[in-house]
């Protein structure tokens, strides 16, 4: 029974050597042939055995022995991919988690071109050290591609950066999909005392009159901070406005007293929609009653799972609570204001229970009275709404 695949890598070259040194004259090259081991790694062995050397407690390879990293022998490597997918990045630059649109393929050929020779396989191992990771396009199916699709995201990425770079608020909002209260389902799972499963109701077909929670987060990007407005009635453009008003006066105001304008990003639909009247109308009284400027950047159809409080914030709450039946609003406010993460997140989350009524119409003459300045690129998407001139 061959005993070659029990051996180290240490034991494999003395074993080699060994028998290279019985054979005589052509002994290494015989070895070689037979074994697969390289000539080099035998007569290593060989000058081993004469010397005399002992083995190392724990270790195989010789100190500093092995083959150094590509990070270590080409040092500008992990500079240079960088500067190849900056301009494909997704999402916030700033943000502490990223995603790029070219494949691995295709940035080693092109950091080849720029004479750094690398793997598709290295690649990927430098980008899950940088905090990039492989993401899909798009968790669902929400509409056809917009043609400026990715210009719209190079434009947030460039107006996030240049309102962070001023210390400026920026903030990125979105309501939560909305959860049934009771003792109903929920899912994933906790750790239990075995055989002691929680409960719950075999179906989960509510009607109208069971209750809901509707939670709006603002979540901070330059801060690693979150604010979750837990609604009881409705999900409205004046409750979106209002858990904004909210966030500003519990903790915004606190942390940028010297604030002139707040940077707001946003899916494109919902409460929070570019096409919502309501949205702007109330952002506008936002913008009197603070004396801010409201500068706001919606993204483009079918792309709401790349706002960043998906990833950076709601995420975390369906961690922190899954598998706990959600019975009322108090205990959805307790297990989101308990939300943390490695990072550092941290959750502030209160109860609205004030009524926002649906089906509010907005006239042509109140839409007048938005101040409200849409910039060249997209105007619809990408809007600064400004406080009125008092008189």
């Amino acid at each position: 029974m061959s005993i070659w695949n029990l051996l180290d890598e240490r034991n494999r070259r003395i074993m080699a050597a060994s028998e290279a040194m019985s054979l005589g004259y052509g002994g290494v090259s015989l070895v070689h042939q037979a074994c697969g081991l390289s000539r080099k790694a035998i007569t290593n062995g060989i000058h081993e055995i004469k010397r005399g050397i002992k083995p190392t407690t724990g270790r195989i390879r010789m100190p500093g022995a092995g083959r150094k990293s590509l990070t270590v022998t080409d040092p500008t490597l992990t500079n240079a991919l960088e500067k190849i997918i900056d301009g494909g990045t997704r999402g916030d630059p700033e943000s502490p988690l990223r995603w790029i649109c070219k494949s691995t393929r295709t940035i080693a050929k092109e950091l080849s071109i720029r004479k750094h020779q690398v793997s598709h396989t290295k690649v990927a191992q430098i980008l899950h050290k940088l905090d990039y990771s492989l993401q899909s396009n798009r968790k669902t199916q929400e509409g056809a591609d917009h043609p400026d699709r990715d210009a719209q995201f190079r434009y947030i990425n460039s107006a996030v950066k240049k309102s962070l770079s001023k210390k400026e608020p920026v903030i990125s909002v979105d309501t939560k999909k909305k959860e049934l209260l009771g003792n109903y389902d929920n899912a994933g799972q906790q750790w239990l005392p075995q055989k002691q499963p929680i409960k719950v109701q075999g179906h989960d077909f509510p009607g109208p009159d069971v209750p809901r929670a509707y939670p709006y987060g603002i979540y901070d990007l330059g801060r690693n901070s979150g604010f979750v407005n837990v609604g009881t009635d409705h999900d409205t453009g004046t409750f979106a406005v209002a858990s904004i008003r909210g966030w500003w006066r519990f903790e915004g105001r606190r942390l940028y007293p010297e604030a002139e304008t707040i940077m707001i990003t946003a899916d494109g639909g919902g409460s929070n929609g570019s096409r919502l009247r309501l949205w702007k109308v109330e952002l506008q009284k936002f913008a009197d009653e603070t004396g801010l400027c409201i500068s706001v950047c919606h993204f483009p159809p079918g792309t709401s799972k790349w706002n960043k409080i998906e990833h950076r914030l709601f995420s975390f709450i369906t961690s922190n609570w899954r598998g706990e039946p959600l019975v009322d609003h108090e205990t959805i406010v307790n297990l989101i204001a308990r939300t943390t993460t490695a990072q550092g997140l941290k959750v502030t989350c209160r109860l609205d229970r004030r009524k926002y009524p649906t089906g509010r119409k907005i006239t042509d003459e109140e839409m007048k009275c938005v101040n409200m300045e849409r910039n060249k690129f997209h105007g619809e998407w990408n809007y600064l709404i400004k406080p009125q001139a008092k008189h």
